[in-house]
């Protein structure tokens, strides 16, 4: 009579494994943003005459229409004081660290934190060293505190939106959700800029400014992301199969049967 087949045995859990990152390409994006932010802060400090002139005139037409649309500029206000205000983009930061830390998993945490701290870091010590004014109108619809340059507004919803796509990316999520995601994440990008500069509080080139800091500091921390994910997995096993019948695997000859037959 066969013995009953043993249960196979239970596969330990596997961790979640490192996302294959491609490294070159995040490398050459962050040096291409981050040269590109650093000609345009050359520009802004020199005072570089055309483009001061292209950034009077985008404000000056768009203050003349907030001046006259009262109901579109309060609309405008709403969501640049509130929905995407830099504080509301760090709580979110904060809430999703947060769950983190509530999986396990402290590194990426740390990692979402540390990122965003450091583009608060850049964007007030670029403010302090430009020092440039914001603009003045006799009509102002709306107010802003310290220097202009970078956005603040700019820089933290790119890097916000960025990070958290990242992440969205390298979980398993449904294609759907990412491309939700993806696409409040660009409307949340571009609008903060528009409203900005609408409101009168930014020059055209400040949210250029915190578009390409939150990019180029995106790409470096994706660049630093596998040493904060966990370790990747020992190759997977082969499909577990039935253990083999020792009756069989070592057969006792049969009585009957002579040996070397």
């Amino acid at each position: 009579m066969r013995p009953p087949p043993r249960p196979a045995a239970r596969r330990p859990a596997r961790p979640t494994p490192r996302p294959p990152v491609p490294r070159r390409g995040w490398a050459v994006a962050a040096a291409v943003w981050g040269g590109l932010f650093a000609v345009l802060l050359v520009l802004v400090a020199a005072e570089w005459g055309p483009l001061l002139s292209v950034d009077r005139d985008i404000a000056s037409g768009l203050h003349r229409s907030a001046v006259t649309h009262d109901d579109w500029t309060r609309t405008n206000r709403v969501f640049s004081d509130w929905v995407w205000d830099p504080w509301t983009m760090r709580a979110l930061l904060a809430v999703v660290a947060g769950w983190l830390l509530w999986r396990g998993r402290w590194p990426v945490a740390l990692w979402l934190a540390a990122t965003a701290a450091i583009g608060t870091a850049l964007q007030q010590g670029f403010k302090a060293a430009v020092g440039r004014e914001r603009p003045r109108w006799p009509d102002p619809v709306d107010s802003a505190h310290y220097a202009a340059f970078p956005s603040g507004h700019a820089l933290t919803a790119t890097l916000a939106c960025g990070l958290l796509l990242w992440l969205l990316a390298v979980h398993p999520v449904r294609r759907l959700w990412r491309g939700l995601a993806a696409a409040t994440a660009a409307v949340s990008v571009l609008g903060v800029g528009f409203t900005r500069v609408y409101l009168g509080v930014h020059w055209a080139t400040d949210v250029l400014a915190g578009w390409l800091i939150g990019l180029a500091l995106t790409a470096v921390a994706i660049l630093l992301y596998p040493y904060a994910a966990d370790p990747a997995p020992d190759p997977a096993p082969k499909a577990d199969a039935p253990a083999p019948d020792r009756a069989t695997e070592h057969p006792t000859p049969r009585a009957d049967r002579p040996h070397g037959t």
